[in-house]
Protein backbone atom coordinates (compact mmCIF):
# COMPACT_ATOMS: atom_id res chain seq x y z
CA UNK A 1 0.00 0.00 0.00
CA UNK A 2 1.75 3.67 -1.09
CA UNK A 3 2.13 6.09 1.76
CA UNK A 4 -0.31 8.35 -0.20
CA UNK A 5 -3.05 6.10 0.49
CA UNK A 6 -2.20 5.47 3.59
CA UNK A 7 -2.29 8.87 4.83
CA UNK A 8 -5.29 10.50 3.01
CA UNK A 9 -7.57 8.81 4.87
CA UNK A 10 -9.82 10.56 7.85
CA UNK A 11 -8.63 14.51 7.35
CA UNK A 12 -4.70 13.81 8.39
CA UNK A 13 -2.37 16.10 6.95
CA UNK A 14 0.14 14.42 4.35
CA UNK A 15 3.64 14.53 5.15
CA UNK A 16 5.93 13.69 2.42
CA UNK A 17 9.20 11.65 4.17
CA UNK A 18 12.31 13.08 2.61
CA UNK A 19 14.48 9.55 1.27
CA UNK A 20 18.08 9.82 0.68
CA UNK A 21 20.05 7.07 -1.85
CA UNK A 22 22.88 6.67 -1.93
CA UNK A 23 23.13 3.91 -5.55
CA UNK A 24 25.19 4.90 -8.53
CA UNK A 25 23.41 6.05 -11.48
CA UNK A 26 22.61 3.22 -13.34
CA UNK A 27 20.26 2.09 -10.57
CA UNK A 28 19.00 5.56 -9.73
CA UNK A 29 16.28 6.61 -11.86
CA UNK A 30 14.50 3.29 -10.98
CA UNK A 31 14.84 4.19 -7.27
CA UNK A 32 13.90 7.30 -7.45
CA UNK A 33 10.47 6.81 -10.00
CA UNK A 34 9.27 4.62 -6.96
CA UNK A 35 10.04 6.91 -3.94
CA UNK A 36 8.13 9.63 -6.37
CA UNK A 37 4.93 7.76 -6.70
CA UNK A 38 5.35 6.17 -3.25
CA UNK A 39 4.67 10.17 -1.74
CA UNK A 40 8.43 10.19 -0.63
CA UNK A 41 10.64 13.01 -1.32
CA UNK A 42 13.94 11.32 -2.97
CA UNK A 43 17.33 12.82 -2.50
CA UNK A 44 19.77 11.02 -4.32
CA UNK A 45 23.51 11.27 -3.13
CA UNK A 46 25.72 8.53 -4.83
CA UNK A 47 28.56 7.39 -3.44
CA UNK A 48 29.97 5.33 -5.31
CA UNK A 49 30.34 6.04 -9.67
CA UNK A 50 29.78 3.09 -11.62
CA UNK A 51 32.16 2.53 -14.99
CA UNK A 52 31.72 -0.45 -17.27
CA UNK A 53 34.84 -1.69 -18.80
CA UNK A 54 33.86 -4.31 -21.56
CA UNK A 55 37.82 -4.36 -22.56
CA UNK A 56 38.76 -6.67 -19.94
CA UNK A 57 36.67 -9.29 -21.71
CA UNK A 58 38.53 -9.27 -24.93
CA UNK A 59 40.40 -12.74 -24.14
CA UNK A 60 37.07 -14.38 -23.96
CA UNK A 61 35.41 -13.32 -26.96
CA UNK A 62 37.06 -14.95 -30.28
CA UNK A 63 35.61 -17.70 -32.07
CA UNK A 64 35.23 -20.88 -29.41
CA UNK A 65 37.24 -18.62 -26.68
CA UNK A 66 34.04 -19.48 -24.25
CA UNK A 67 34.24 -23.21 -25.08
CA UNK A 68 36.15 -24.07 -21.88
CA UNK A 69 33.84 -22.58 -19.67
CA UNK A 70 30.50 -24.27 -18.65
CA UNK A 71 28.67 -21.43 -16.96
CA UNK A 72 28.84 -17.40 -16.84
CA UNK A 73 27.77 -16.13 -13.26
CA UNK A 74 26.52 -12.53 -13.02
CA UNK A 75 25.35 -10.64 -10.39
CA UNK A 76 25.10 -7.47 -11.17
CA UNK A 77 22.84 -5.60 -13.73
CA UNK A 78 26.23 -3.49 -14.73
CA UNK A 79 28.19 -6.58 -14.81
CA UNK A 80 25.97 -7.41 -17.79
CA UNK A 81 25.90 -4.52 -19.21
CA UNK A 82 29.39 -4.29 -19.55
CA UNK A 83 29.54 -7.98 -20.83
CA UNK A 84 26.46 -6.95 -23.85
CA UNK A 85 28.27 -4.18 -24.73
CA UNK A 86 31.54 -6.64 -25.12
CA UNK A 87 29.60 -8.91 -27.24
CA UNK A 88 27.70 -6.31 -29.17
CA UNK A 89 30.14 -6.16 -32.09
CA UNK A 90 31.42 -9.76 -32.54
CA UNK A 91 30.45 -11.07 -36.00
CA UNK A 92 31.07 -14.67 -34.60
CA UNK A 93 29.73 -15.86 -31.36
CA UNK A 94 32.52 -16.76 -28.81
CA UNK A 95 30.37 -20.16 -28.00
CA UNK A 96 30.13 -23.13 -30.04
CA UNK A 97 27.15 -23.72 -31.45
CA UNK A 98 27.37 -27.93 -30.43
CA UNK A 99 28.77 -29.06 -26.75
CA UNK A 100 27.07 -29.27 -23.40
CA UNK A 101 24.38 -27.29 -21.59
CA UNK A 102 26.17 -23.80 -21.07
CA UNK A 103 24.65 -21.70 -18.36
CA UNK A 104 24.00 -17.93 -17.97
CA UNK A 105 22.69 -17.07 -14.44
CA UNK A 106 21.93 -13.41 -12.89
CA UNK A 107 20.28 -12.38 -9.91
CA UNK A 108 16.18 -11.03 -9.74
CA UNK A 109 14.99 -8.24 -11.88
CA UNK A 110 18.75 -8.46 -13.47
CA UNK A 111 17.89 -11.53 -15.72
CA UNK A 112 15.70 -9.39 -17.35
CA UNK A 113 17.99 -8.31 -19.74
CA UNK A 114 18.98 -12.36 -20.30
CA UNK A 115 16.87 -11.53 -23.88
CA UNK A 116 17.13 -13.66 -26.85
CA UNK A 117 19.07 -10.95 -28.55
CA UNK A 118 21.74 -10.83 -25.63
CA UNK A 119 21.85 -14.50 -25.37
CA UNK A 120 22.53 -15.51 -29.24
CA UNK A 121 25.08 -12.70 -29.31
CA UNK A 122 26.71 -15.92 -26.55
CA UNK A 123 25.80 -18.44 -28.71
CA UNK A 124 23.84 -19.12 -32.43
CA UNK A 125 22.63 -22.46 -31.31
CA UNK A 126 20.26 -21.19 -28.17
CA UNK A 127 19.34 -24.77 -27.06
CA UNK A 128 22.67 -24.82 -25.90
CA UNK A 129 22.08 -22.12 -23.34
CA UNK A 130 20.01 -22.22 -20.55
CA UNK A 131 19.21 -19.21 -18.14
CA UNK A 132 19.55 -19.67 -14.02
CA UNK A 133 17.96 -17.57 -11.90
CA UNK A 134 18.40 -18.60 -7.74
CA UNK A 135 15.09 -18.07 -6.21
CA UNK A 136 16.87 -15.73 -3.83
CA UNK A 137 18.70 -12.78 -5.25
CA UNK A 138 21.91 -13.43 -3.69
CA UNK A 139 25.45 -14.34 -5.32
CA UNK A 140 25.31 -17.02 -2.38
CA UNK A 141 22.00 -18.32 -3.80
CA UNK A 142 23.37 -18.59 -7.16
CA UNK A 143 26.25 -20.17 -6.23
CA UNK A 144 24.45 -22.99 -4.64
CA UNK A 145 21.75 -23.30 -7.56
CA UNK A 146 24.95 -24.05 -10.08
CA UNK A 147 25.28 -26.95 -7.92
CA UNK A 148 28.44 -29.56 -8.09
CA UNK A 149 31.25 -28.09 -10.58
CA UNK A 150 33.03 -31.26 -10.74
CA UNK A 151 36.29 -28.92 -11.62
CA UNK A 152 34.19 -26.51 -14.76
CA UNK A 153 34.97 -23.21 -14.93
CA UNK A 154 32.75 -20.83 -14.61
CA UNK A 155 33.26 -16.94 -15.73
CA UNK A 156 32.36 -14.32 -13.12
CA UNK A 157 32.09 -10.56 -13.97
CA UNK A 158 32.56 -9.03 -11.39
CA UNK A 159 33.46 -5.07 -9.67
CA UNK A 160 37.07 -3.51 -9.22
CA UNK A 161 36.77 -1.51 -6.58
CA UNK A 162 38.39 1.58 -6.71
CA UNK A 163 39.32 4.04 -3.52
CA UNK A 164 37.38 1.67 -0.99
CA UNK A 165 37.80 -1.44 0.94
CA UNK A 166 36.37 -4.33 -1.36
CA UNK A 167 33.29 -5.53 0.93
CA UNK A 168 33.78 -9.45 1.28
CA UNK A 169 30.45 -10.44 -0.86
CA UNK A 170 32.66 -10.90 -3.98
CA UNK A 171 35.65 -12.97 -2.42
CA UNK A 172 33.07 -14.68 -0.52
CA UNK A 173 31.13 -15.35 -3.71
CA UNK A 174 34.05 -16.76 -5.44
CA UNK A 175 34.72 -19.23 -2.50
CA UNK A 176 31.13 -20.73 -2.49
CA UNK A 177 32.15 -21.44 -6.05
CA UNK A 178 35.09 -22.97 -4.96
CA UNK A 179 33.90 -24.78 -2.37
CA UNK A 180 30.91 -26.52 -4.62
CA UNK A 181 33.63 -27.56 -7.16
CA UNK A 182 33.65 -24.82 -9.69
CA UNK A 183 36.79 -23.19 -11.22
CA UNK A 184 35.82 -19.16 -10.88
CA UNK A 185 37.59 -16.75 -13.00
CA UNK A 186 37.49 -13.56 -12.11
CA UNK A 187 36.96 -10.93 -14.89
CA UNK A 188 37.10 -7.35 -13.70
CA UNK A 189 33.67 -6.11 -15.46
CA UNK A 190 33.26 -2.97 -14.45
CA UNK A 191 35.29 0.19 -11.73
CA UNK A 192 33.41 1.12 -8.78
CA UNK A 193 34.78 4.29 -7.47
CA UNK A 194 34.39 6.26 -4.47
CA UNK A 195 32.52 9.84 -5.98
CA UNK A 196 34.81 11.86 -3.67
CA UNK A 197 35.13 13.69 -0.21
CA UNK A 198 31.82 15.90 -1.32
CA UNK A 199 29.37 13.08 -2.32
CA UNK A 200 27.79 13.49 1.35
CA UNK A 201 27.14 16.68 0.73
CA UNK A 202 23.41 16.89 -0.11
CA UNK A 203 22.43 14.70 3.27
CA UNK A 204 24.62 16.53 5.52
CA UNK A 205 22.80 19.94 4.01
CA UNK A 206 19.31 18.10 4.24
CA UNK A 207 20.15 17.34 7.82
CA UNK A 208 21.38 20.54 8.96
CA UNK A 209 18.38 22.78 7.35
CA UNK A 210 15.21 20.43 7.15
CA UNK A 211 16.00 16.87 8.31
CA UNK A 212 15.77 13.53 6.72
CA UNK A 213 13.57 10.64 7.34
CA UNK A 214 15.46 7.86 5.80
CA UNK A 215 18.53 6.77 4.31
CA UNK A 216 18.03 3.78 1.26
CA UNK A 217 21.28 1.82 1.36
CA UNK A 218 21.92 -1.03 -1.30
CA UNK A 219 25.19 -1.93 -1.41
CA UNK A 220 27.64 -2.28 2.05
CA UNK A 221 30.02 0.33 -0.68
CA UNK A 222 27.73 2.77 -0.85
CA UNK A 223 27.97 2.81 3.29
CA UNK A 224 31.91 2.76 3.22
CA UNK A 225 31.43 5.38 0.54
CA UNK A 226 28.91 7.53 2.63
CA UNK A 227 31.23 7.14 5.95
CA UNK A 228 34.33 8.37 4.17
CA UNK A 229 32.59 11.72 3.26
CA UNK A 230 31.07 12.30 6.09
CA UNK A 231 34.44 12.15 7.90
CA UNK A 232 35.70 14.87 5.82
CA UNK A 233 33.01 17.18 6.94
CA UNK A 234 33.92 16.19 10.70
CA UNK A 235 30.95 13.87 11.33
CA UNK A 236 30.26 10.19 11.81
CA UNK A 237 26.67 8.47 10.91
CA UNK A 238 25.88 9.00 14.95
CA UNK A 239 25.77 12.87 14.26
CA UNK A 240 23.18 12.27 11.74
CA UNK A 241 21.25 9.90 13.92
CA UNK A 242 21.24 12.51 16.44
CA UNK A 243 20.20 15.65 14.25
CA UNK A 244 17.39 13.30 13.21
CA UNK A 245 16.14 11.36 16.31
CA UNK A 246 13.57 9.64 13.75
CA UNK A 247 16.69 8.77 11.48
CA UNK A 248 15.44 5.38 9.51
CA UNK A 249 18.13 2.98 8.02
CA UNK A 250 16.83 0.96 5.41
CA UNK A 251 19.15 -1.74 3.68
CA UNK A 252 17.85 -3.65 0.12
CA UNK A 253 18.38 -7.41 1.29
CA UNK A 254 20.09 -8.93 4.06
CA UNK A 255 23.84 -8.63 2.42
CA UNK A 256 23.69 -4.94 2.20
CA UNK A 257 22.47 -4.96 5.96
CA UNK A 258 25.36 -6.97 6.69
CA UNK A 259 27.84 -4.97 5.75
CA UNK A 260 26.20 -1.62 6.96
CA UNK A 261 26.31 -3.56 10.53
CA UNK A 262 29.94 -4.46 9.89
CA UNK A 263 30.81 -0.58 9.47
CA UNK A 264 29.22 0.45 12.86
CA UNK A 265 25.81 1.39 11.10
CA UNK A 266 22.70 -0.01 12.63
CA UNK A 267 20.05 -0.89 10.37
CA UNK A 268 16.34 -0.13 11.30
CA UNK A 269 14.75 -2.40 8.27
CA UNK A 270 15.46 -4.47 5.60
CA UNK A 271 13.74 -5.67 2.48
CA UNK A 272 12.98 -9.17 2.13
CA UNK A 273 11.92 -8.79 -1.53
CA UNK A 274 15.13 -8.13 -2.40
CA UNK A 275 14.81 -9.28 -6.13
CA UNK A 276 13.57 -5.59 -7.41
CA UNK A 277 13.33 -2.02 -5.50
CA UNK A 278 9.39 -2.87 -4.52
CA UNK A 279 10.68 -4.57 -1.24
CA UNK A 280 12.52 -1.59 -0.07
CA UNK A 281 9.68 0.54 -1.06
CA UNK A 282 7.31 -1.53 0.81
CA UNK A 283 9.61 -1.20 4.58
CA UNK A 284 9.72 2.22 4.20
CA UNK A 285 5.57 2.17 3.82
CA UNK A 286 5.08 0.11 7.00
CA UNK A 287 7.88 1.90 9.03
CA UNK A 288 7.16 5.26 8.18
CA UNK A 289 3.16 5.47 7.84
CA UNK A 290 2.19 5.90 11.62
CA UNK A 291 4.95 8.84 11.84
CA UNK A 292 3.45 10.89 9.58
CA UNK A 293 -0.30 10.21 9.93
CA UNK A 294 -0.64 13.91 11.81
Amino acid sequence: MALTTMLNGGGNTIHNPSVAFTTPQNYASRLSHLLTVNAFKPLWCPTLTIQPTPSTFSPYLSPHSLDPFSAIAFTSRTAIQSFHQAISSLSHPPLSVDGPTFTVAALGKDSELLHKEFLSRICAGSDRVKVLVPPVATPSSLASELGDGGGRRVMCPVPLVVGLEEPPVVPSFLQELRDGGWVPVRVEAYETRWSGPRCAEGIVKAVEEEGLDAVVFTSSAEVEGLLKSLDGFGMGFGDLRRKCPGLVVAAHGPVTAAGAERLGVEVDVVSSKFHSFDGIIDVLNVKLATRFRI
